[in-house]
């Protein structure tokens, strides 16, 4: 079978050349008809489980429909190629591709696509170069901002601040988490904004900037509703048991259902929030002490008490 697909494979790619030869009737090449044979070739062998051999038939149907100025078809050609790379377990260089085919997309005015390849590049680089996935991520939501679609736009903002937060670059993940906060704010979707600041103050804390946390909060008292939630009463709190080093305070908070179950990124700033110089403890209450000369019922009297009965 896989010896079946190869020889297609080679067929297609004969063909391809044949389209692309001129002589003395023929002064042109016929890019549209060798793309379709580059194509049929990179199917062929990927069915076949050549993935190398894949790659370089799209790479050469990306180049054929370039010369035909068949931009949206010539960066489908080379999405492909680099999905073929993914296969490889050549991530990078994957990536490197899409985002060529992306930049395409934009110039043929098809931004929607361009933005999806760019998320797609973002999810296959995430576990093995976070930093690029942040990148690719920020771009998409550029893409979506500019096409005002903003709830996809803050939904890869997001994406791109937990990479941050989960890379432990605090400074980038703040103004990442303030932007997300300021698109929530635009749609209106105001219960979020709320879960956002407490995101933004568990960043700054870890940052340690305590002026900074407070800030934040003091600021959101302009969000409607923001005030009168649950979520403001809890940063109020964690801030005064930060503020007074209260470690059992912050960590009362941090272990409520509002915070453990945030996105796990931001559930876990919040359990490994340890105040300034390691905070101090609720001492255990301490025994009444006993006046003077006053002593403890022997269990005889104790018995003598009752000895009578209760009536």
């Amino acid at each position: 079978m896989a010896a079946q697909k190869i020889n297609e494979g080679l067929e297609h790619l004969a063909k391809a050349e044949k389209y692309l030869k001129t002589g003395f009737l023929k002064w042109k090449p016929d890019y549209d008809s060798a793309a379709s044979e580059y194509g049929k070739a990179a199917v062929a062998f990927k069915n076949a489980k050549q993935f190398e051999q894949a790659k370089d038939a799209c790479l050469r149907e990306a180049v054929a429909h370039e010369n035909n100025r068949a931009l949206f078809h010539a960066a489908k050609a080379y999405e492909q190629a680099g999905m073929m790379l993914k296969e490889m377990q050549k991530l990078p260089e994957a990536v490197q591709l899409i985002e060529k085919a992306s930049m395409m997309y934009l110039e043929n005015g098809t931004p929607d696509t361009a933005a999806m390849a760019l998320e797609r590049a973002g999810k296959l680089i995430e576990n093995v170069d976070p930093e690029k996935a942040v990148q690719l991520y920020q771009q998409t939501a550029n893409v979506f901002e500019n096409e005002e679609r903003l709830r996809q736009a803050v939904e890869l903002l997001g994406k791109a601040s937990r990479l941050l937060v989960r890379g432990r670059r605090f400074d980038e993940a703040a103004l990442s988490i303030q932007k997300e906060k300021n698109i929530y704010k635009e749609i209106e979707n105001y219960p979020t904004c709320y879960k956002k600041t407490i995101a933004q103050v568990l960043v700054h804390l870890h940052r340690n900037d305590y002026v900074a946390a407070e800030r934040c909060v003091r600021e959101s008292y302009s969000i409607p509703g923001f005030s009168g939630s649950e979520d403001c009463a809890a940063l109020e709190q964690l801030l005064e048991g930060y503020d007074q080093q209260d470690q059992d305070q912050v960590s009362d908070v941090c272990n409520s259902p509002l915070f453990k179950y945030m996105d796990n990124d931001y559930a876990k700033l919040g359990l490994s929030l340890v105040v300034p110089g390691g905070g101090i403890k609720k001492k255990p209450a301490a025994p009444q002490a006993k006046s003077e000369g006053a002593t403890a019922p022997t269990a005889e009297e104790d018995e003598d008490e009752y000895a009578g009965g209760l009536c």
